[in-house]
Formats: C-alpha cells, structure tokens, sequence
C-alpha cells in the first residue's frame, strides 16, 4: 500500500508561519509522525511539498501507477486551482483533502473548495491531527485499518 501526501504553498514555513492560527507544528514533524504510522498500518507514505501549482499537478498525475491514495492539503490553491482539481479527477484515485484550520471559521473567499469535490472527503481544523485523521480515513477507505 502507498500513500501519497502533497503540501501546497507556505507549509514548508509551518511551525513558524501565524502559529496562532497554524500552530508549532512543523511540516517535517507531520511528515515523520505520517511515515511512522503508516509503516505501522504496513503502509509506504510518500511526502511532497511545493509552492508551485504546476509541480503539484505533475506529482498527482504520476501517483496513477505508483500510490494507491493521496493525502493532499492544496493550502492557497484550493480556492483558485482548476488544474489541480482536474488533474485530481484525472488520476481517479481516492483522495482525501486536509486542512489544519476549518476554513468554515476563516475569510469568505477561503469557504469554497474548488478541490474538494475530487476527493472523497475533506478533513479539516484540527491543526496537525488533520493530517493523521486523513491518513487514517484513507487507509480505511483502502482496506487497510490504521
């Protein structure tokens, strides 16, 4: 089993970046805290950053063939990225959207997902948990209990 987790723009900066609102978390503890679970549910997780809208686009296109899920937070890029969106659908493969804050609580133009509709579910405002709460989900959805 191979999990697939993207981070879009800014959450490289996690741990540092508005702690008030995205807590002291830091990518590469989320990271960790992910591989470690799901090597203990016998599962691979594979994690992935970038700023850049493209890059993520090509990383969901070539998980077809290589991971059975993904764990995306597409952090900006969820209110304005059609492509991201597209290639989501494309790939056909479960996915799960997470978001450390509930964005039902933020900014009016952070309130509509134009990525959630690919995914099978959304996670979200549970700070870092998000992330093990989507892998969890995930796995099940796969077949595989955390």
């Amino acid at each position: 089993m191979r999990v697939l987790v993207l981070h879009g723009p800014n959450l490289n900066l996690l741990g540092t970046r508005e702690p008030h609102l995205y807590g002291t978390t830091t990518l590469a503890e989320i990271d960790a805290e992910l591989a470690e679970r799901g090597r203990r549910a016998g599962a691979a997780v594979e994690s992935y950053q970038s700023n850049v809208e493209g890059e993520l686009v090509t990383r969901v296109q070539k998980a077809r063939g290589t991971a059975d899920g993904i764990v995306i937070n597409p952090a900006a890029y969820t209110h304005t990225s059609v492509a991201l969106r597209d290639a989501l659908e494309a790939v056909a493969l479960p996915a799960i959207e997470v978001h450390l804050t509930n964005l039902h609580r933020r900014e009016p133009f952070r309130r509509e997902s134009l990525t959630a509709p690919a995914c099978v579910g959304t996670i979200m405002g549970f700070g870092a948990r998000s992330y093990t709460l989507a892998l969890e989900a995930l796995l099940g959805i796969l077949g595989k209990p955390a």
